[in-house]
């Protein structure tokens, strides 16, 4: 788990997240896999190529324990076969606190999250 490299003009940093999750929509599920994750949304690796709706909003389980679950509501911001890359829309208060310990904890930096949380409020 390491800061991606923020060589685009991205104003969140990225890190490398490999877990499994669950994304829903609908009454429909689907396993995946989280590629990286950010303040702003993920990059999640789907079984098979991604076919499903560009429009809905759906909801990423993220279970960090038993105890601890991140839940955000994204939509599809771009798709490249069977990866595909979400954008949160919303996200409550327990998860959006426990993504910033995530993030904080592996950015190794408390710096460049405050630095992603300003961008977020802008």
């Amino acid at each position: 788990m390491h800061p991606i490299e923020n060589n685009d003009n991205r104003h969140f940093h990225r890190i490398h997240f490999a877990s499994k999750a669950t994304l829903s929509c609908e009454g429909k599920t689907w396993d995946c896999e989280i590629i990286d994750l950010c303040l702003k949304g993920c990059l999640l690796r789907f079984e098979f190529p991604w076919e499903d709706d560009l429009e809905k909003i759906y909801t990423l389980s993220l279970p960090l324990s038993k105890d601890i679950l991140i839940k955000m509501e994204l939509s599809a911001a771009h798709i490249v076969d069977n990866q595909v890359g979400f954008k949160c829309e919303h996200i409550d208060i327990d998860s959006i606190s426990e993504l910033r310990r995530l993030l904080e904890f592996n950015l190794g930096n408390s710096d460049l999250l405050e630095r992603d949380l300003l961008a977020l409020s802008e």
